[in-house]
């Protein structure tokens, strides 16, 4: 095991102009707000979304199912937990009928800002426009709240996410690092 520093983005995002533009919701898709029984459902959709991904290396919890449902545990304990910022996204699937969990987003208000958690899709679930729509909703429950401003990181690898937030109209703030341990190295 050693010591590795990953780069990240602080990217944000003023709510006082407006709220990211949301796309329609894909057919056999469906978005649920936070409820304190569908926190397992979070953390399947967060494991399957992080479990293959660089950000499984930086926060090693991502890439565990017990790891995720601690995660998810502790930010919905935490006194800045945003209900109305929480989202979970499911699919019906249409062999068996039953709703898969195959997206999440969770807020927190930290200083003052709205700060997105761990915004995942499936991968089999991308290229939908379901990443727009979670990170969307997200934005009206900060608003709601009051929150002027909300923000995110992200792993400068991950080009597809930074597209994503760009082209909804988040800025790179800063640049930040994030020490983890990485077997083999």
């Amino acid at each position: 095991m050693g010591l590795t520093y990953f780069k990240r983005f602080r990217m944000e995002y003023d709510l006082r102009e407006s709220v990211p533009a949301s796309v329609p919701m894909p057919q056999g898709y469906e978005l649920v707000p936070f409820a304190p029984e569908l926190i397992r459902d979070h953390a399947i959709a967060k494991y399957q979304s992080f479990r293959w991904e660089l950000d499984a290396n930086v926060f090693p919890c991502l890439g565990r199912r017990d790891g995720c449902l601690r995660l998810m545990r502790e930010i919905t304990s935490r006194a800045g937990f945003v209900r109305e910022a929480t989202w979970l996204c499911r699919y019906r699937d249409p062999e068996s009928g039953r709703p898969l969990a195959v997206g999440t987003i969770q807020g927190l208000q930290l200083d003052g800002w709205g700060a997105v958690q761990n915004l995942g899709i499936d991968p089999d679930h991308r290229g939908r426009g379901l990443g727009t729509i979670l990170l969307s909703r997200a934005a009206e429950g900060f608003r709601a709240e009051g929150l002027p401003r909300m923000h995110l990181e992200v792993t400068t690898d991950n080009t597809s996410a930074i597209r994503l937030y760009e082209r909804l109209g988040f800025r790179r703030a800063k640049v930040v690092y994030k020490a983890a341990e990485v077997a083999g190295v």
